[in-house]
């Protein structure tokens, strides 16, 4: 009876894209003209799986019921089950009660034996097939590979299981199963068949199950059984030949003869694999087979020469006919595994010189434990990633002392005005923060820049501080970085005396802010609030850092246009909208609107339009 076609298709219980993507790379060998998977089942990981059909990606859905897996792919005959073992009892009950599925595979080991009877039990009610559990599945030899069976894509090459042979396989052993397909292989067309049964005492389906199934299919013209020690499965075999219900040559072994020098029980691996008399020894079960008919070598060495001799007398006697060979498409190999090998090579789309989170976390080189060991400050660290430079004490003081300074500028500012809107309206802190930044510009926030780009332009081309002023008049623009609406010569900008004080005693250079003072001191003549005001000194200041810190003038210009100088104010002020944000929640206001008062209406006749 044959379970498998070769439009056969499964539905796969859990989420096991890479077990599905070698079943798929199967098919596309295998000349198959539709995937042998249709879908997933997974309970908690709804979704899609993205896998490649040949060359061709595919979106495999992944349903959370078996149910809704069925009705959508009716076609499916196949549930590879992957649940663990607690819950094998309850899924594999769903697959026979499911009109659809007729064959269900059970992967997990350490299924319970009485669940497993009962499985077994109403499968067979149901006209159903288990193979399992603690099996890896089969071959169905160009048709369908179940789960991982059969190894890697050269494996399947080289075992020839990308088109169907003669011989029809039956083993306890999964781990066995690829070393037979490759001895089959090598001795004669190949396997048409193979499938593992399980290694638990007590399999869902049996040895004698399967070969009785497989001597109904007429394309199979001999078989090949490996049994192993422990268990009395191998002598419903032997009851079988001696009933005449197995006709086809049967090459048979088990394996485990040398458990008869161990001088006490041997458990090998498999839960059945365990003699618990003598009838349960491999010696003995080789003995009845030999005797009931089958064709039994000496010793597991001597079975390639047994396959090879029964192929080729079937062969002359005309029973076996030459098949058709051909060449498997070549499988497309993944661009990760390509890479790996070092056998393609690709740009990359982005550049990054600043951090690695691959291993341990690292800036610029300087990995994240040492700066934490070293006690570094926030200021240390932005030297690493904004400027990959190991900064002076003096240098990540003046950033952070930048940083408090400019956190916030209270509530009537753009930024943070906007700030307060977006949360009141009840929009998230990071779209309240983004609502203020979107805000930062020339005239509000972002001054340094301008004021920065100015001084650089003045200098470079060798303006005095009054040809600076003048020049600026000229152009009918006000000079960048001077002037305030309260602050003045008389009501000072306490802001801007801290960072000079701090600057006069720790920087190397202070040729910009110096540049600029003596500006001031052109401007204040013609009005007391035509200072030297927060955001130009922020401007000048950050130039005299880099020029302290041994960049050239061009390297400086460079940065500048690179955008460092409105930097330090977008990562202060966003502590400031943050608070704005949290307060406007806290205190739990309603949505702002724009008061009438506040507005001057002033709308055209209707005549005049």
């Amino acid at each position: 009876m044959k379970l498998f076609e070769k439009n056969t298709q499964a539905i796969i219980f859990g989420r096991q894209g890479k077990v599905a993507q070698n079943m798929l790379d199967f098919d596309f060998i295998s000349k198959r003209e539709i995937p042998s998977v249709v879908c997933f089942v997974s309970p908690d990981r709804p979704g899609f799986e993205r896998l490649f059909f040949g060359n061709k990606e595919m979106l495999f859905p992944v349903y959370k019921t078996l149910a809704q897996a069925t009705k959508k792919y009716p076609q499916a005959t196949v549930m590879i089950n992957f649940a663990p073992s607690r819950f094998v009892y309850q899924t594999t009950l769903d697959a026979i009660n499911t009109e659809n599925i007729k064959t269900i595979v059970i992967v997990a080991e350490g299924v319970p034996e009485r669940e497993t009877r009962i499985l077994s039990s109403l499968a067979k009610e149901k006209g159903k097939v288990i193979i399992g559990p603690a099996t890896v599945g089969g071959v169905i030899a160009g048709k369908l590979k179940i789960g991982n069976a059969g190894g890697t894509i050269e494996n399947i090459i080289s075992s020839k299981l990308y088109r169907a042979g003669s011989v029809g396989l039956v083993t306890k052993s999964g781990g066995m199963l690829n070393e037979m397909f490759n001895i089959i292989a090598r001795n004669s067309d190949g396997v048409y068949e193979g499938i593992a049964v399980g290694g638990d005492r007590y399999p869902c389906s049996s040895l004698v199950d399967h070969l009785l199934r497989l001597e109904e299919i007429p394309e199979i013209k001999f078989l090949v059984m490996l049994g192993e020690v422990g268990g009395l499965e191998e002598y419903k075999v032997v009851e079988a030949l001696r009933q005449g219900q197995i006709k086809k040559p049967l090459i048979a072994w088990v394996t485990g003869t040398c458990s008869k020098i161990f001088p006490t029980e041997v458990q090998f691996g498999h839960a059945g694999a365990r003699a618990g008399n003598s009838k349960e020894t491999a010696d003995n079960k080789n003995k009845e087979l030999k005797e009931a008919g089958a064709v039994v070598p000496d010793s597991f060495d001597d079975l390639p020469d047994l396959v090879k001799k029964t192929y080729e007398e079937l062969k002359s006697n005309g029973i076996i006919q030459e098949i058709e060979e051909f060449t498997p498409p070549r499988l497309p190999m993944d661009y990760d595994t390509l890479m790996k090998q070092g056998l393609i090579r690709k740009h990359a789309q982005f550049i990054n010189t600043i951090a690695d989170e691959r291993g341990e976390l690292n800036y610029s080189g300087v990995p994240i434990t040492k700066i934490i060991e070293e006690k570094h400050s926030i200021g240390y660290a932005i030297g690493l990633l904004w400027l990959q430079k190991k900064l002076p004490e003096y240098a990540t003081e003046f950033i952070e002392l930048l940083i408090t300074l400019f956190a916030d500028h209270g509530p009537c500012v753009s930024g943070a005005h906007n700030t307060m809107v977006a949360a009141r309206a009840g929009k998230d802190l990071i779209s309240s923060i983004t609502s203020g930044l979107l805000t930062m510009g020339p005239r509000y926030g972002a001054a340094q820049e301008e004021a920065g780009r100015y001084y650089l332009w003045a200098r470079e081309n060798g303006l005095t501080p009054q040809q600076a002023v003048d020049n600026a008049k000229k152009q009918g623009i006000p000079l960048p970085g001077f002037g305030h609406k309260i602050k003045s010569t008389k009501n000072i900008d306490w802001r801007e005396k801290i960072l000079i004080d701090f600057v006069r005693k720790n920087f190397p250079k202070t040729e910009y802010l110096d540049y600029c003072l003596e500006m001031e001191k052109i401007t204040t003549k013609v009005s007391d609030k035509l200072i030297f005001n927060i955001g130009g000194i922020s401007g000048a200041l950050w130039l005299d850092l880099l020029k302290s810190l041994g960049y050239t003038d061009e390297e400086v210009k460079e940065f500048v246009e690179e955008g460092i100088l409105t930097s330090i104010n977008v990562l202060a002020r966003i502590i400031g909208y943050i608070g704005h944000h949290l307060e406007q929640n806290r205190l739990k206001e309603n949505l702002y609107r724009v008061p009438y008062d506040d507005v001057l209406y002033s709308l055209p006749k209707e005549e005049d339009l």
